[in-house]
């Protein structure tokens, strides 16, 4: 489906012109808006978009020329017509050097004006098809975006890879900044509807009251406010993709009719009565628990059965713990050549000290902590002054308890808890043995030996009082 062309904008200060105008521009399917000066046309200009003017040369107030060359410094793509009643072969030469696309002698033949009508129609078509292609080509999601090296995240980039060419719905969950995003993207890019729309809708970012406008569109006078009518997100990206994140946030009511859209691709814009349809792949994705919501009764369990025929469970960066460093050298490149920098890398201390975080943030959190450290960072290496003291990311910790899921033993259970709850107080006191000890009731030797038995590794950094941690997983070598 083509989206609908924005209106004409007819200005004459003659009421017979103006009507004769609008009538003749509606008969051929085409919405005008019409006003009598050239000082209301720059108003509405500002306020609503028009895919070209028709202007008098001659108008009560500014004179068509005045506004002619005020369109072309404020709007320089916005085509213009003149028309005039005093045609000479020199007025020709000076409208169009003054950047009329054309101009048109009263009296003239209807169809003189619609093919001019005409041709800036398909230039404002073309000029949307090819900025929606250059938006596509800059929004590139390539596989290799997707960076970490430990098994959980090979096999994340295999199943994508499977399932890309696919038309299967997708759902995606996991927490806030582990690239939910990132993996939508990719299965667009790698899928066969790469070369069609990929639209993107935060479900959480849009009030309520407006999400159903913009994804089905609406009619003109559908509500207050709508003065034309709006098409809507799943006709943009009709044979290709959407991707609606965090869709747990979407309300019952509308979520009930996307179940309907996701039966057979049929929706009816906000205000209408015609039933449309599209041919669109859904992608969704959420941070929420999804088993909660739906015990919660805050999302349709139909719904998720109806999104969840393919899905990806992306790990929190914490339970990855070997990519901390794969990812921070991957920004480390991208921040130098943004900010024309030549860090060379990160020094041991600097390593302890990201490895030992437990990332709450996940990887938008790093990629932000890579950020901060490059601005500040005056030597060749980051140093651990530059990085933040994590005082207040450590209380971010996800407080759940551990849960018991069939995979792990009751004491394989514990001892993470319990090597995480160590971890934590470490980052909370500055990784001060001393205080970390009191706060925990027990001796510095006491804790070295829990540390020592979880694999919690210890390197001190010339004060016995302050260490830094690297956990390590027990089941590796």
């Amino acid at each position: 489906m083509s989206a609908p062309l924005p209106p004409v904008l007819v200005v004459d200060d003659e009421k017979n012109m103006r009507l004769s105008l609008q009538t003749l521009l509606g008969d051929e399917g085409y919405l005008a808006r019409a006003v009598e000066s050239a000082e209301a046309a720059l108003k509405l200009l500002a306020a609503e978009e028009f895919f070209m003017v028709i202007t008098d040369a001659r108008l009560g107030g500014m004179s068509g020329y005045d506004f002619l060359a005020k369109v072309r410094a404020q709007w320089p793509d916005r085509p213009v017509l003149m028309i005039t009643a005093y045609a000479t072969p020199k007025l020709a030469v000076e409208v169009i050097k003054a950047g009329a696309v054309d101009y048109l002698a009263k009296p003239f033949a209807p169809e003189e004006l619609l093919h001019a009508v005409a041709r800036c129609a398909e230039r404002y078509r073309l000029l949307v098809e090819n900025a929606a292609l250059r938006a596509r080509a800059g929004e590139a999601y390539p596989l290799e975006a997707i960076v970490g090296e430990s098994p959980k995240m090979r096999e994340l980039r295999q199943l994508i890879q499977t399932v890309a060419p696919t038309d299967a719905r997708v759902l995606i969950l996991g927490e806030s900044g582990t690239g939910k995003e990132l993996v939508a993207g990719s299965l667009h890019s790698l899928s066969q509807r790469r070369q069609a729309s990929y639209v993107r809708i935060n479900c959480a970012a849009i009030p309520e009251t407006l999400l159903e406008s913009e994804l089905f569109g609406h009619e003109r006078g559908a509500f207050t406010g709508a003065v034309k009518q709006k098409a809507g997100r799943v006709e943009e990206a009709d044979g290709g993709t959407i991707f609606l994140d965090e869709i747990a946030d979407m309300s019952r009511p509308l979520q009930a009719k996307l179940l309907r859209f996701l039966e057979d691709g049929t929706f009816t814009r906000v205000g209408g009565t015609q039933e449309l349809r599209v041919n669109v792949r859904l992608i969704a994705a959420t941070n929420r628990d999804i088993v909660k919501a739906i015990a919660t009764d805050e999302f349709r369990e139909d719904l998720f059965h109806r999104l969840n025929v393919v899905q990806f469970r992306l790990p929190p960066l914490r339970e990855r713990a070997d990519d901390v460093l794969v990812l921070a050298e991957h920004f480390m490149k991208l921040f130098n050549a943004s900010m024309n920098k030549k860090i060379t890398g990160l020094t041991r201390a600097a390593r302890q000290k990201l490895q030992s975080h437990h990332w709450p943030g996940n990887v938008r959190e790093l990629r932000n902590v890579i950020e901060r450290a490059l601005i500040l960072e005056t030597q060749r290496e980051i140093q651990p002054a530059s990085l933040p003291d994590f005082s207040v990311e450590a209380r971010l910790r996800k407080g759940d308890l551990p849960r018991a899921t069939g995979e792990e033993s009751l004491d394989e259970i514990v001892a993470n808890f319990e090597r995480d709850l160590i971890t934590q107080t470490l980052e909370e006191n500055h990784f001060s043995l001393t205080r970390s000890a009191e706060r925990l009731k027990l001796s510095r030797h006491a804790l070295r030996y829990r540390m020592q038995r979880l694999n919690v590794a210890a390197v001190t950094d010339g004060d016995d009082e302050t260490t830094s941690v690297i956990t390590r997983d027990p089941r590796e070598p």
